[in-house]
């Protein structure tokens, strides 16, 4: 548990915030109202994207503070995997730049390190630097799969999961 921190410019581009709508004049502000209604579509967005990559959703719950760019996600989830999927597909998300982590699991396992991609980078890279393998990117593309879809595809400022070592 706890805070996780994500690079705010990268990631899925669910929430339909843009330079059009930062643009506004503050006598255009959204009243407290609107900022409450679009922090719940926001949410909404990111508990269907989660449920899009195959990942449960019954007894999670999604919040959305647009002002502090963070979502808070709580409830109990069946294992460690999954807690860590959920927990990436929320912050791998443009505009999050936080993600407040109030899961827990009902079976209890070894937790994955974090990384997050950097220009140059590729999984065997990667497997390399935590495995000393290069040949185990799978592991790695395995663990992030649905978010991964082929292991080439991965962008900067993406943040991966590294699975404990078998």
């Amino acid at each position: 548990m706890g805070l996780m921190s994500f690079i705010k410019e990268a990631g899925e581009k669910l929430l339909g915030i843009g330079d059009a709508k930062a643009a506004q004049p503050a006598a255009q502000a959204p009243s407290a109202e609107n900022v409450a209604a679009l922090n719940e579509k926001a949410a909404a967005a990111i508990v269907a994207y989660i449920r899009a990559q195959g990942l449960p959703t019954e007894g999670v719950s999604v919040a959305f503070d647009g002002a502090n760019a963070t979502v808070t996600v709580s409830g109990t989830v069946a294992d460690q995997a999954t807690k860590e999927k959920i927990l990436l597909c929320c912050g791998n998300v443009q505009h999050v730049a936080k993600v407040n982590d109030e899961l827990t699991v009902a079976a209890a396992e070894p937790a994955s390190q974090w990384y997050t991609v950097v220009s140059g980078d590729n999984l065997s890279k990667i497997a390399k630097q935590f495995y000393g393998n290069p040949n185990k990117y799978p592991v790695i593309f395995e663990a992030n799969k649905p978010m991964l879809t082929h292991p080439d595809k991965i962008y900067p400022g993406q943040m991966l999961r590294i699975p404990p070592a078998a």
